[in-house]
């Protein structure tokens, strides 16, 4: 097995040969985003979708792009602590910022296919959704099964011959317009109990049937889609998994979610930190008192990274510590939003034309969205209370 400092000596020339070193921008240069959320038209999306996907299959033929992955999908089969090191070695340098739609395809979705396809859908998917030929949505969440997602009412009926017909509604799906195809959760028993009764589908989203309509978000942007399934027809070939255990499979994807999303916020968290110090006017006592909770806060939040980070690279599931990454992220992004407003008043609501005040305003009507992304934060407390402190459920009436 290749060294560790010979692996990152030769990322470090690869990367050096397709991108700029990072540099520290000086406060007023560059872009002043701080989106939570894309605002894009969906010309925009595809051009940017288009734009990281040639990075990312660039970066798999070179050898970086499955680094824990057998040879058999095009990886190198090297331990966990590898990955993590490439991921830091990356952040030196100017690439493309993944957008939701890769880390979902590479990390959520491949895995799932890989432990739960048939050798086909394996031989098929697993190594073109590394390399990003093929990228994948979810279509989990409807109107009334968000958090509880066994009570999902998309129809699945087996017809006569063999083939399966969909009908249904899926609501808050990231990246729809772009994708190859959607990961479906649907019911196809409905005389089972609640999570007995689910069978998930790899739907491709340019099927007959299948709609997508761009939700408007209070940011003005369109980052999440309705899918409407009306009649949708497919080969029990896109069956992931065994009929009725569709539970299992939303769970592995969903496991993989949960540990993705402990580094989220940090950045724009940084940002605040940064209008702070440029703020041109001195801090009044409360002010500094919101930003130092905010710094210990974001080192909390880096620190629990680490240990799920140190949990995986060993060879153990993290298991409840995800979830509180998850919670300490939207913390995170809450406390920013409430730090920027108390710094910068009125100019938060007022387009002043100073770089770094304005575009504060879509960070502000974005994050509260990550308190039902990925898993509410109800839904993690309560992962938290019964795995970790051992609390018992609350008996239904």
């Amino acid at each position: 097995m290749i060294g560790l400092e010979e692996f990152l000596a030769e990322g470090r020339s690869w990367l050096a040969s397709v991108a700029d070193v990072r540099t520290t921008r000086a406060w007023g240069e560059g872009s002043d985003s701080v989106a939570i959320f894309e605002n894009w038209t969906a010309e925009q999306e595809r051009a940017e979708t288009d734009r990281i996907r040639a990075y990312e299959q660039a970066k798999f033929d070179a050898g970086f792009g499955a680094i824990t992955w057998s040879p058999e999908y095009g990886g190198r089969d090297l331990p966990v602590a590898y990955l993590l090191a490439f991921r830091r070695l990356e952040g030196e340098f100017d690439v493309p910022r993944r957008t939701e739609m890769f880390p979902v395809t590479q990390q959520l979705i491949a895995p799932t296919i890989a432990q739960w396809g048939t050798e086909e859908q394996r031989a098929t998917y697993v190594r073109a959704m590394l390399r990003t030929n093929v990228i994948a949505c979810q279509l989990f969440s409807e109107t009334e099964a968000g958090s509880d997602l066994a009570a999902v009412r998309t129809k699945a009926t087996r017809l006569d011959d063999g083939r399966w017909l969909l009908d249904g509604h899926k609501v808050w799906t990231s990246g729809a317009r772009v994708a190859d195809y959607g990961v479906a959760v649907t019911r196809t028993d409905a005389t089972a109990a609640k999570h007995a009764g689910l069978t998930v589908f790899l739907v491709p989203m340019d099927a007959e049937g299948v709609t997508v309509r761009p939700i408007r978000q209070m940011t003005g942007g369109t980052s999440f889609n309705e899918v409407y399934l009306d009649g949708v027809v497919l080969d029990d070939a896109l069956r992931l998994g065994p009929e009725g255990q569709g539970w299992k499979v939303a769970l592995t994807v969903l496991a993989s979610e949960r540990l993705d999303s402990g580094s989220l916020g940090l950045e724009n968290a940084d940002q605040a930190v940064e209008l702070a110090r440029n703020l041109g006017r001195p801090l009044d006592a409360l002010e500094r008192d919101q930003v130092a909770d905010l710094i210990t806060r974001s080192y909390v939040q880096r620190v629990t990274g680490m240990r799920v980070a140190a949990a995986v690279v060993s060879g153990q599931d993290p298991g409840p510590e995800a979830s509180v990454g998850k919670l300490l992220a939207t913390d995170t992004m809450a406390r920013t939003s409430e730090v920027v407003r108390a710094l910068l008043g009125a100019e938060l609501s007022a387009n002043s034309e100073r770089w770094g005040t304005w575009a504060w305003t879509e960070h502000v009507l974005g994050a509260p969205g990550y308190r039902i992304a990925g898993g509410t934060d109800e839904i993690q407390h309560n992962i938290i209370a019964e795995r970790v402190l051992g609390l018992p459920r609350e008996p239904r009436p």
